[in-house]
């Protein structure tokens, strides 16, 4: 059985897909752009869009009964890979240490609405 997550803590999707599908015993998210779900604005800078797009994230799997330790695998998506360092160390801070999800970091040509 599929249940969808949705919850006003998270931005609401820009378009047709869910911030979550609840499968059961797996909980998928969608990415999550940097966005303010109080005021709909990006913040300045990479860490700051960093710890506003895994708050983000957050919302999603608390709303699904969940952690960020209950996270396995990460996708990085940045607009320039100089931001590499910067968003690490904010990205180090949502998860215990010792158990880090695994990940894949890549650098794109352009992210929806200009996120870093």
């Amino acid at each position: 059985m599929k249940t969808i997550i949705s919850t006003a803590k998270a931005p609401a999707a820009i378009g047709p897909y869910s911030q979550a599908t609840d499968l059961g015993s797996l909980v998928i998210t969608s990415g999550q752009l940097p966005i303010d779900p109080a005021t709909g604005a990006f913040p300045e800078g990479i860490q700051e869009q960093t710890r506003q797009s895994l708050t983000n994230v957050k919302a999603i799997l608390e709303a699904a009964g969940l952690t960020m330790d209950s996270v396995v695998k990460t996708t990085v998506f940045l607009s320039d890979m100089n931001n590499f360092g910067a968003m690490n160390e904010v990205y180090a801070t949502f998860f215990t240490e010792g158990s880090y999800p695994a990940r894949s970091a890549v650098e794109v040509a352009r992210l929806p609405k200009d996120a870093l």
